[in-house]
């Protein structure tokens, strides 16, 4: 939509600086509006079952991590975790579409 305005007026100074005001407006309103999947992610991590297999994940990490030369790899714990912070937002998200 910028890219249009400033083509059609060939990028006359006074034109883009009463642009100006609006952009900043839609900006402000842009950081107003909170993803309501990452937040009710946010609460579904704290549940019991995520807590434990998030501790599971990282002790994952911290194991694979100490060790200079291993195959080990964390895929199982993240896939875990992943599925069952899924299953909880699922149940969870489709209450609050309209």
């Amino acid at each position: 939509m910028v890219f249009e305005r400033k083509m059609l007026t060939y990028g006359d100074p006074e034109e883009e600086e009463e642009d100006a005001p609006e952009e900043e407006e839609e900006e402000e309103e842009e950081e107003d509006l909170v993803d309501p999947l990452e937040t009710i992610r946010a609460k579904c991590e704290q549940t019991e079952h995520c807590v434990h297999l998030k501790e599971r994940l990282e002790a994952c990490e911290a194991r694979v991590g100490s060790r200079s030369n291993t195959e080990e790899e964390c895929t199982e714990e993240l896939f875990d975790f992943l599925h069952a912070r899924d299953h909880c937002v699922a149940h969870k998200l489709f209450h609050d579409v309209k």
